[in-house]
């Protein structure tokens, strides 16, 4: 394969130097699939015959990061690579990871991997792939399928499950039948792996090309109800026709998905869960209502990103942008000072891209979008966050004591600074009389 990549420059040397030690060694896993798909390969992972401590003499910068698994960090050119050696796995009583290794060949290490797509090995010096799985026709039908006993391979490891609804959204395959029906089957067991990997399989899922599908298996495999039971219940809102083409809320969700392009994980999250608080604020007056819903499903998301583990700092925006979603209505009306601030907002970029979206997969209507657009070419970063001209020792000259009245005055003459840049200080500090006289 002709790769001129600096990180499979590297691997392929450390393979050669394996083998100049005489052992064998080949690229493997999810490297070698990218390969063939001619998709960029971003962790190149080795696997080889030299025992762990074999693989430490033999290079100078290691990390023993797996040993007792006979996994060794190797770190050539200032990049890390996986060493593995050839084993299989036994016992999974934590349903994660194996009780035991047993050391063996390069067809039994290929035989223990999750799916065929993943289990296919390459000779970088010979330029083989050598395949025991049937792996290669696999990726070329565009098939996810478990290698060997679909139901065995879940029962070693319950992440497998969610992994197989990822390479799903990632890559545009098909989950193999017996593998579906697997997952299906052992979807409730999937609660035993912890928050933090399910939320990494569920963001790579969400990010993916496919995110729209990968929703729909998880749907229909029982995994939705297990980890986002909020998400899933969306099934149940029918929601006006007028505004929305979808049966539910939960076809519209996924609709969303179709009209976000390379989300950040957060945009991804936020388009997830915007409409989770729809369940809990449903009317029926005139027509279906869901009043207040964007503030309720900020408060869930909240609790929800919170259980996975989410960075506080990620939290904050992204229930900022589902606190968020429903102001768009109102931008054409809103005072200057009150639009600058909701256009100056940090990270708006993604909170007007998933505003669009929503859009596009409801009514279709982006003049809003347009209108924050065309606002934000003609606004300046001063013009929408200028420094304060008014400051506290501004107003204890004026005679105000600093109290809790402190802010609410600054917070006024900020505003209305906001609604004329060309208003002075002097002018601000009249308005301020007025507004505020001293008694």
């Amino acid at each position: 394969m002709n790769v001129k990549d600096k990180n499979f420059k590297s691997a392929v040397e450390i393979v050669k130097r394996l083998r100049k030690h005489g052992f064998s060694a080949y690229f493997v896993g999810g490297c070698v699939r990218d390969l063939l798909m001619k998709r960029e390969a971003k962790d190149f992972d080795i696997a080889t015959d030299a025992l762990a401590e074999q693989t430490e003499e033999i290079f100078k910068n290691t990390r023993p990061i797996g040993k007792q698994f006979g996994v060794i960090l190797v770190i050539h050119n200032k990049i890390p690579f996986e060493v593995a050696t050839f084993r299989v796995d036994e016992g999974y009583s934590d349903g994660r990871r194996p009780d035991k290794v047993v050391f063996g060949t390069a067809q039994m290490d290929a035989l223990r991997r999750d799916f065929t797509i993943n289990g296919l090995l390459y000779d970088p010096i010979k330029d083989e792939i050598i395949d025991y799985i049937d792996g290669a026709a696999d990726i070329k039908k565009k098939v996810i399928k478990a290698i060997g006993d679909p139901s065995r391979r879940f029962e070693e490891d319950k992440l497998r499950m969610l992994r197989a609804v990822r390479f799903a959204s990632t890559l545009g395959f098909t989950i193999e039948k017996e593998t579906l029906k697997a997952i299906s089957k052992k979807a409730s067991q999937v609660s035993v792996v912890s928050s933090e990997r399910i939320r990494d399989e569920l963001v790579k899922m969400m990010t993916g090309p496919y995110a729209y599908e990968g929703l729909k298996i998880l749907d229909e495999t029982g995994l939705l109800k297990i980890i986002l039971p909020s998400v899933e219940d969306l099934k149940t809102i029918k929601q006006p026709p007028q505004f929305h083409p979808t049966p539910n809320a939960f076809e519209h969700t996924r609709l969303l998905f179709k009209y976000l392009k390379d989300p950040t994980p957060r945009v991804a999250m936020a388009a997830l869960l915007h409409d989770i608080g729809k369940a809990k604020t449903m009317t029926k007056t005139d027509r279906i209502r869901f009043n207040n819903h964007d503030n309720v499903g900020a408060s869930m998301a909240k609790d929800i990103l919170k259980g996975l583990r989410f960075p506080n700092d990620d939290i904050k925006l992204i229930v900022r942008y589902i606190k968020n979603h429903m102001k768009f209505i109102e931008v054409t009306k809103m005072r200057e000072s009150t639009l600058k601030k909701f256009l100056g907002q940090e990270n708006f970029k993604e909170e007007i891209e998933l505003h669009k979206a929503d859009c596009l997969a409801s009514h279709k209507n982006i003049e809003n979008y347009d209108f924050c657009n065309n606002k934000l070419k003609t606004l300046s970063r001063n013009d929408l966050k200028p420094d304060s001209k008014i400051k506290g020792k501004d107003l204890i000259s004026l005679g105000f004591v600093p109290g809790p009245k402190f802010k609410k005055i600054l917070d006024f003459a900020y505003n209305e600074q906001l609604e004329d840049k060309k208003t002075t200080k002097l002018a601000l500090l009249q308005l301020i009389k007025i507004k505020y006289p001293l008694k």
